[in-house]
């Protein structure tokens, strides 16, 4: 059934517990991205709008159960304090006394920050204590926090229990919304771009999808499994041994569903993982090209550029999840750029990239503008697109 929005939430004044992921990176105790803050905005200023008293929850790196300040989430209620018209509390505390009267005492339109959720091992085993506490502190639940959507947490899926009502945000309705429903019968060429290093990582996504997908293309390091399990010659290119025969079993899959499985036609090798190594473009593989010994495949080639940009080019729907090569390195980020420029292009296409390093790729280049959706979950997203239930929106109250 379809869950609760938080739209369908009267929230004046009542005390509103949201799980948010401030999950953002830190150097020397200064945020240096803030864009999951502001991707909570949207839910945050609605519910203030409409007289809510707001309680925050959320985690900050793997303190694992324990009290460390460098995971504190001090620095982020300073910098939402300068994002939002509201004022916000911090107090330090994430449940006890201290936190009940804060929270009892907040007035319309106020926020209160818990600290880090992870502090607490009760979190992560989803503890129904700790979700009993977190959940006394406030009226109503909404869970805007996709990215730790598929772990069933204290705070993303034990507190729902607890509520009278439990909705979802905007950011984790805009992400179902694209994962999900414009999947369900996606307008076609609908292609599917994968990259990442292992393919035991995706196989749940390309089994998933090869009903749907018209192409899928495959790029990244996991493409040297595929290249192996042909007979070709790898070098010392990443391949894990358990990804041949699933490799193998995925391109015979492709076939007999009548989906191409597009490999990349040829690599960009290297001697050293380094901008100052030696490059070579090799003869395409159908050539019989392969990786030399003690060399590397980082990127894809030139043909493959030329290949994957042309299905690109006529596509109306695509899913990109994964880079093509090393793109943090420029010497190798030419793939990865090419199929992203290809993209931004096609004004035509519903582009949906789909979370980790594709987005970081994508806001490298500077091109999210031109981008469809762009999601804040890795495995979350990854999940999503395999079809599986996440806890955290299962947990959520359905919609009458």
């Amino acid at each position: 059934m379809p869950k609760l929005s938080y739209r369908d939430l009267d929230p004046k004044g009542k005390r509103v517990l949201i799980r948010v992921d401030y999950n953002v990176p830190l150097r020397d105790g200064v945020i240096t991205d803030d864009t999951r803050i502001r991707a909570s905005l949207p839910t945050i200023q609605d519910l203030l709008d409409r007289g809510g008293r707001l309680i925050l929850a959320s985690h900050l790196g793997r303190p694992k159960g324990e009290r460390k300040s460098e995971f504190s989430l001090a620095p982020v209620a300073k910098r939402l304090g300068e994002l939002v018209d509201a004022k916000v509390h911090f107090l330090g505390e994430t449940v006890g006394p201290e936190v009940e009267k804060a929270a009892a005492d907040l007035g319309e339109g106020e926020i209160l920050l818990l600290e880090n959720v992870r502090f607490f091992p009760g979190e992560t085993s989803n503890d129904p204590e700790f979700a009993k506490q977190l959940a006394s502190l406030a009226d109503v639940y909404v869970n805007d926090a996709f990215g730790t959507a598929h772990r069933a947490h204290a705070s993303t899926a034990g507190v729902a229990e607890h509520v009278s009502a439990a909705a979802m945000g905007a950011l984790v309705e805009r992400e179902l919304r694209y994962l999900q429903g414009e999947l369900e019968q996606p307008e076609h060429p609908f292609v599917v771009i994968l990259g990442g290093k292992k393919v035991s990582d995706k196989i749940g996504v390309i089994s998933a999808l090869l009903d749907k997908a018209d192409t899928i293309l495959i790029g990244g390091a996991m493409q040297y499994a595929f290249r192996k399990a042909q007979g070709h010659a790898i070098g010392k290119s990443y391949a894990e041994d358990e990804d041949i025969p699933i490799a193998k079993d995925l391109l015979a899959q492709a076939e007999a569903k009548g989906t191409t499985l597009l490999l990349p036609a040829d690599s960009l090798e290297a001697d050293d993982f380094s901008n100052e190594a030696n490059t070579h473009n090799i003869t395409p593989y159908a050539e019989g090209g392969g990786i030399r010994d003690g060399w590397e495949g980082l990127d894809i080639g030139e043909k493959a550029i030329e290949e994957f940009c042309a299905v690109l080019k006529d596509a109306k729907t695509v899913v990109w999840n994964g880079p093509m090569g090393v793109f943090e390195i420029d010497a190798f980020g030419k793939g990865t750029k090419a199929v992203a420029d290809a993209l931004a292009a096609n004004a035509e296409a519903t582009t949906i990239i789909g979370g980790g390093d594709s987005v970081t790729a994508v806001n490298k280049f500077n091109l999210g503008d031109k981008m469809t959706f762009m999601s804040t979950g890795g495995g979350a997203s990854l999940e999503l697109l395999e079809g599986k239930v996440l806890p955290g929106v299962a947990a959520l109250s359905d919609k009458a």
